[in-house]
């Protein structure tokens, strides 16, 4: 499809002195005419139609929509030019009149243009008319007599008569472009069948061109044919048909590797698993579509998958952006550089680059969510997030972003119901919005309504197929509500789609410990460790996996194991008073009763009125206390201060988040 930046109008400058427009300079022909006459370029001088041509391409680059549609009206009157009425068409597109541009690109036109006479008269402006109906003037009146423009009836229909039918046709018959364009009004207008069956239910270019993905566009601009891919996904998606959305963008990206917008759509509604990502978009045809921009697509690409694999490529994407192609301050490169740092816990270091983000470009779409995120887990920003908020509905209450910040405000604050109205407001306004689906889920997470946090979860996980996340918190919650079985049906369903979160891992190190499997929760809690590690995360956000890993190491009375694990716990978090507990524990089971009672009186220097903390120092201190101590004894009388401490915490197993094995009782077991 030609572009209103330039003019179809070709000029070659004849006796004439009038300068030619810097517009006027283009040859692309939507309709393919010919080019019989390019020998009579060179006598072509410019008439009435070429000037409103002119006008109307002004006009639409100045957004005087009406001014264009005025003059594109008159011309397409003159001339009954299919091209006219294209850009009329188009004319009409972007004021939103979408009935009207859909009417005249399925009306009858003319399949070729009138004939220039044998003999021209002067025109009434003194030129002499020229030979075809695209960028040419003719004489009014021979135009007309020779096919007038041809009404429409109420229903889209109009008898001709017999001598003309085999010379017209509609404009969506004669031009991809022109039937592109009256799809997407279509589109526009809710007429889904209509919209179905102008575009087809498949890629009809397919079996016409089997290797157009590796075939370059001719003019090196963007394929109409992946246009109308990408126009047929977001069709699929108003039909709710997510599988087939996703073929059609698919196949419009691999038609043209240019059609970012099918790449957004992949992306931001997380259609395809962090695997078929990579694989996908590693194997496009970037040499043969655009053989001198090949590298630079496919890493501009690259820094915006997901970043729980592949650690080192992603870094090196960002490096060479940066270095060879000066996008050091990019919005989208530096959002990749953010999307990692979240992915690793790093909330502050990931404030800090998305503010730098905003401050270029105020909004971004991409980048609001996670910044709204990261004000979200740092609690001293809440006020700033509030102002955010609140300027962001002011500035742009249309953008769904501005009501998801309002209702991360309110989530922030435990306002869980108000939290939920902002949301399902974003959701109305924009169902793709993945952010506002998962914290929705999290509403009802929170305020410990884990039966309606399903629900929410099982709901998003059926609208984004390609994320992991939801099934993940469907498992959490099922772990909450000690549905075993069912939780570890979630869990290993996120497990399949990406192994590389490592969260996900310690959730199913949280499950292998509650089926008894010790040796197998250690083996996935020191992955969970390892994999975070890999990443650079922020290793204080998984202090409690090294908890629980310790507390495994413990069952399994590996004792040297627990207490390495537990010191690990208290470098990362020297007041952390279950850590210190743990450690008394195992100092006690090792019949160091001296350094048992340090622990235990400084853990509970931190927590006071721990009682478990309390009964097991009570008995570290009656045994160092006889006189004639006996390994047996000291056995006996721990185990039964164990025995009697699991007891009392029984009745309050279930109350607590079960994933956090630090409140179970395999923490006193």
């Amino acid at each position: 499809m030609t572009s209103p930046l330039r003019s179809p109008q070709k000029h070659r400058r004849g006796k004439s002195s009038t300068k030619p427009h810097p517009l006027a300079n283009d040859t692309t022909d939507v309709f393919q005419d010919s080019e019989d006459d390019a020998d009579d370029e060179s006598e072509y001088e410019w008439g009435m139609v070429d000037r409103m041509r002119l006008w109307r391409h002004d006009a639409l680059m100045q957004h005087l929509y009406d001014t264009a549609c005025f003059w594109g009206d008159k011309v397409l009157s003159w001339t009954n030019d299919a091209n006219d009425a294209f850009w009329l068409a188009q004319t009409y597109f972007a004021t939103h009149q979408y009935s009207r541009a859909e009417r005249l690109l399925t009306r009858p036109f003319p399949t070729s243009p009138p004939k220039r006479p044998a003999s021209p008269s002067p025109a009434t402006n003194g030129h002499y008319p020229s030979a075809k109906g695209k960028g040419r003037e003719y004489d009014a009146s021979q135009l007309m007599l020779s096919m007038p423009r041809l009404p429409m009836g109420p229903d889209g229909m109009i008898e001709l008569p017999e001598e003309m039918q085999d010379r017209v046709s509609r404009l969506v018959d004669m031009s991809v472009a022109c039937r592109y364009l009256a799809a997407l009004c279509q589109v526009r207008q809710g007429k889904w069948d209509d919209a179905t069956e102008m575009l087809g239910d498949s890629n009809p270019f397919e079996k016409k061109d089997p290797d157009g993905a590796a075939t370059p566009s001719a003019d090196a601009g963007i394929k109409v044919e992946a246009s109308m891919c990408h126009l047929r996904g977001i069709l699929m998606l108003k039909l709710n048909r997510g599988d087939q959305a996703k073929q059609c963008f698919m196949e419009a990206l691999a038609l043209d590797v240019k059609c970012y917008d099918s790449f957004e759509q992949l992306m931001s509604g997380e259609m395809m698993t962090p695997d078929e990502e990579w694989e996908f978009i590693q194997g496009l045809a970037y040499s043969s579509q655009t053989p001198q921009d090949a590298q630079f697509v496919q890493l501009i690409y690259t820094a915006r998958l997901r970043k729980y694999k592949h650690a080192t490529e992603h870094a090196l994407t960002r490096q060479r952006l940066v270095e060879e192609y000066g996008l050091g301050d990019n919005p989208d490169v530096l959002f990749s550089f953010a999307d990692s740092l979240y992915a690793n816990f790093r909330w502050a270091d990931c404030f800090t680059i998305t503010s730098r983000i905003l401050g270029l470009v105020q909004i971004h779409n991409q980048t609001m969510p996670l910044h709204v995120a990261c004000m979200y887990h740092l609690s001293h920003l809440h006020s700033k997030l509030f102002i955010l908020a609140h300027e962001m509905v002011d500035r742009e209450p249309e953008n769904p972003v501005s009501w998801y910040a309002v209702g991360v405000w309110y989530l922030s604050g435990q306002k869980w119901a108000q939290a939920r109205q902002y949301f399902s407001k974003t959701s109305l306004m924009d169902p793709r919005f993945g952010p506002a689906w998962v914290a929705f889920g999290h509403t009802f997470a929170l305020e410990g309504e884990h039966d309606h946090a399903v629900t929410a979860y099982s709901t998003c996980a059926r609208m984004f197929t390609g994320s992991h996340l939801p099934l993940m918190f469907v498992g959490m919650e099922h772990i909450l509500l000690s549905n075993y079985r069912l939780a570890d049906e979630a869990l290993d369903a996120a497990y399949s789609m990406c192994d590389g979160d490592p969260l996900l891992i310690n959730e199913r190190a949280v499950m292998a410990f509650n089926h008894g499997d010790y040796d197998k929760a250690a083996k996935l809690f020191q992955d969970a460790v390892d994999l975070a590690q890999v990443t650079q995360s922020s290793q204080r956000a998984w202090a409690t996996t090294y908890l629980n890993l310790g507390t495994c190491h413990r069952k399994l009375k590996r004792y040297e194991e627990a207490k390495t694990t537990y010191l690990k716990v208290l470098e990362l978090d020297s007041r952390n008073s279950i850590a210190l507990g743990f450690l008394g524990i195992v100092y006690h089971l090792v019949e160091d009763l001296d350094k048992a009672i340090v622990k235990y009186h400084e853990a509970l220097s931190i927590d006071p009125i721990n009682p478990h903390i309390l009964e097991l120092l009570n008995t570290a201190l009656e045994s160092s206390t006889m006189t004639v101590p006996t390994n047996k004894l000291v056995d006996t009388e721990f185990k039964k201060t164990i025995k009697l401490l699991k007891a009392k915490y029984a009745r309050f197993k279930g109350k607590d988040r079960a994933a956090d094995i630090a409140t179970d009782d395999m923490n006193i077991g």
